[in-house]
């Protein structure tokens, strides 16, 4: 699969996406750029703008099997991974596969369950694997991880470790509809058969497969490599953020601007691709210092302030 069909293939399951969910183009876009960039999603949203339908309409999309676990206070992790119980009939313990075990696996409402639980999918979204009483077992491939969370400030949830943010490629945030929307929303409702809008399959699991293989063909140059690491470092330079974005973050910004020029059909990289994908992949990684969260900084305004100060290079189209 080259750049072009890629991008047309990614282009068929935006469509479909768009659809049947209402929301910004640019909320499916940053999902498919975790897909295609071989990584994970984190979705903060409050409830009820179509989380849970979205995840479920991408795994649709793209022919993949999906799984829906809810995370609760009294989630263990056994019931994420799975656990050995035993067989009356053959004498002998035998593992029962957990919710974990599929292609898509919406974490719905993540920041709802203890941290114990929340690290369960720790070894999970970096490895593709768990490990069960010291049996290690591959997840199926591909294997990418939607989490929604509510917004901190809610009653009853836990701010999910450094460690675990760091994982997700990219995090976004669907929104409120606009007006013209809503009415569809209502409308919707109005009529019972069109209610929950019906998704059809646009890939299979190998087409995926295939998908997420071509970032790996678009050039980036050696002056947007400096870009990126430019950016990531100066993050970690602004006296509002404690800890900036990590190595594995520069890394990310880079395969996250890959997957972009990918969708898009280009094969090559720009500076605008970069920018595009710099707020979903940056700014959930900066820890900011306490004055700087008393004071109400966003990490989004970072994010903005680093992009404006640092140079951007000139980079020549090219056709190869």
């Amino acid at each position: 699969m080259d750049v072009t069909q890629a991008s047309s293939e990614c282009s068929a399951v935006l469509q479909t996406i768009d659809d049947a969910v209402i929301c910004d183009r640019a909320f499916p876009e940053d999902i498919l750029v975790g897909v295609v960039g071989r990584g994970h999603v984190l979705v903060e949203d409050v409830p009820g703008t179509g989380k849970t339908l979205t995840a479920r309409s991408v795994a649709t999309a793209l022919g993949l099997s999906f799984s829906r676990i809810q995370f609760t206070p009294d989630l263990l992790p056994a019931d994420v991974t799975g656990t050995h119980i035993f067989n009356e009939r053959e004498r002998a313990f035998e593992f029962n596969a957990g919710p974990i075990f599929a292609n898509v696996v919406l974490a719905d409402e993540i920041n709802r369950a203890p941290p114990k639980t929340q690290a369960a999918l720790l070894e999970a979204m970096e490895e593709g694997q768990v490990t069960v009483d010291g049996e290690t077992r591959q997840l199926p491939d591909p294997f990418v991880v939607i989490a929604t969370q509510n917004p901190i400030e809610q009653e009853g949830t836990f701010p999910l470790p450094e460690a675990q943010v760091d994982r997700f490629l990219v995090k976004t945030s669907m929104g409120y509809p606009d007006e013209a929307g809503e009415v569809e929303l209502l409308r919707r409702r109005a009529n019972r058969e069109t209610t929950s809008p019906s998704v059809e399959a646009v890939l299979e699991p190998d087409q995926v497969e295939q998908l997420r293989t071509v970032p790996e063909t678009v050039r980036v140059d050696e002056d947007l490599l400096e870009y990126v690491a430019a950016l990531a470092r100066a993050t970690r330079a602004d006296g509002r953020v404690e800890t900036g974005v990590s190595p594995r973050g520069t890394q990310r910004l880079f395969e996250a601007a890959r997957a972009y020029a990918t969708i898009v059909g280009r094969s090559y990289v720009t500076p605008d691709d970069i920018k595009r994908v710099a707020q979903p992949v940056l700014a959930h990684r900066l820890v900011l210092t306490p004055d700087a969260t008393v004071n109400g900084v966003a990490k989004t305004q970072v994010v903005n302030g680093v992009l404006e100060s640092v140079p951007v290079p000139t980079v020549e189209e090219s056709t190869a």
